[in-house]
């Protein structure tokens, strides 16, 4: 019997692409391959990228270059390049890097085997007909306690500085019941914890055998899927948290109490130049009404500062609306441009100026989470157990809330539901016992 081949696969970026990395891991699986965490070890080496973040170009560059003489000394290595950066660069990609044996799209990736199998460089940044999920195999793997699930994918909101309509498409859902069948496959794999993938996740609409479902609906009937214990899901828009999921964080416990909602700024001004379709009052209402429906609810959200136009005024509001929300976490960015997108047109805010106000919102935020966190000592929350901590008798996991926990249990095991009390707060963390 041959010896396995052994795939090594570096993955960028967002939630998404990490559930796309292990569906490629598994699709070439059935073609005898293999994971391996040693690069010089692989006979294949895929880079998923991501083009959300500042210079994803020129990261991808950076480590096809690095490469470069694995590739010289083992001609028959083979090197893909997947995800975002790969949908909008590919002839780029080919054209700098001819080591670059295979460039292929997010929407195309059950497509790789096949891409592998083929000689000569090969290109796929098709947006097919077909369901890409209908084509990948199985998720037979054993699994951890925690698993991704993409339920949809792209998105119609066109905001200014954004390239994901562009490279992963116009807004597609899965059938309601793939997306059972896969999470009670996950279920009996050993999954406890589910997160619900998607550009625009709670613009969910996958076809049921009764019409369209929403994301709300679909979350209650998860739910019902015995042996699955937490439900979250990422990344939604303001506008599209219609009735029935603002409800459903009242009604299904599965449902965790913690919320990522992007916002991107506090000023209408801003949020119209970067076509957001909501203004600040639109999601201090949007806020309210989850809060009133889960009150014990933890948001975070995302911010760029910097974008065009952006004026010192635009700023403080932001800031204020950082204030009066209360944020668990957040994340902050500097405006970078985006070829092909709207915003890139404009003229930049001076770096220094972004700069500045960068470290000033994240200072803000850093100071909200640290007051959440210290909240939460002395208090008891139940933490799922994702793996053994660095401490001998230790264990870490999640809070329902998504903080990371260290919990002092020298009998605890991995994919266990905990009830604990927390101790301390740490740098980025909860420390606790177990109480039961």
């Amino acid at each position: 019997m041959s010896e396995a081949k052994k795939l090594f696969i570096k993955t960028y970026g967002c939630q998404m692409n990490v559930y796309d990395s292990e569906r490629m891991a598994e699709a070439m699986g059935a073609e005898g391959y293999t994971l391996t965490d040693v690069v010089e070890d692989a006979d294949m080496v895929l880079l998923n990228t991501c083009h959300i973040r500042e210079k994803a170009s020129e990261k991808l560059f950076s480590d096809l270059g690095r490469l470069r003489p694995l590739k010289d000394a083992r001609p028959d290595l083979k090197i893909g390049v997947a995800g975002c950066v790969a949908q909008a660069e590919g002839a780029e990609i080919q054209r700098r890097m001819p080591l670059v044996d295979i460039v292929v799209g997010p929407q195309a990736y059950h497509r790789l085997p096949a891409l592998a199998r083929a000689t000569g460089p090969q290109v796929d940044t098709d947006f097919p007909a077909e369901d890409k999920f209908d084509h990948l195999p199985e998720r037979k793997a054993l699994r951890g306690p925690t698993a991704f699930l993409t339920v949809q994918e792209g998105c119609d909101k066109f905001c200014a500085f954004c390239v994901v309509p562009y490279t992963r498409g116009a807004e597609v859902s899965r059938p309601v019941e793939r997306i059972l069948r896969e999470t009670r496959d996950l279920v009996a794999r050993g999954v406890r914890e589910v997160t619900l993938l998607g550009q625009n996740v709670n613009g969910y609409h996958g076809a049921g055998a009764d019409g369209d479902w929403t994301l709300g609906r679909l979350i209650r009937a998860l739910a019902e899927v015995e042996g699955l214990e937490r439900i979250r899901y990422t990344t939604s828009h303001p506008n599209d948290m219609d009735d029935d999921l603002i409800a459903a964080h009242g009604d299904v416990p599965q449902l965790m109490p913690y919320l990522h909602l992007p916002v991107q700024s506090g000023s209408d001004r801003i949020l119209k130049a970067m076509n957001r379709k909501h203004t600040r009052d639109d999601y201090f209402r949007v806020i309210d009404r989850i809060r009133a429906a889960r009150p014990d609810i933890l948001f975070s959200s995302d911010f760029i500062v910097g974008f065009p136009g952006e004026t010192e005024e635009d700023f403080d509001d932001t800031l204020d609306l950082v204030r009066r929300v209360g944020f668990g976490q957040s994340y902050s960015f500097k405006y970078s441009a985006r070829p092909g997108t709207p915003a890139a047109e404009k003229t930049p805010v001076p770096a220094e100026v972004a700069d500045s106000r960068l470290q000033r919102l994240q200072a803000l935020i850093l100071e909200q989470q640290r007051a959440g966190q210290e909240a939460m000592v002395g208090r008891e929350v139940t933490v799922l157990y994702e793996k053994p901590g660095r401490q001998p008798g230790q264990m870490v996991g999640k809070s329902d809330h998504l903080h990371a926990v260290h919990v002092a249990d020298a009998t605890g095991r991995v994919g266990e539901l905990a009830r604990v009390r927390v101790t301390a707060s740490l740098a980025n963390s909860l420390s606790a016992v177990r109480i039961s």
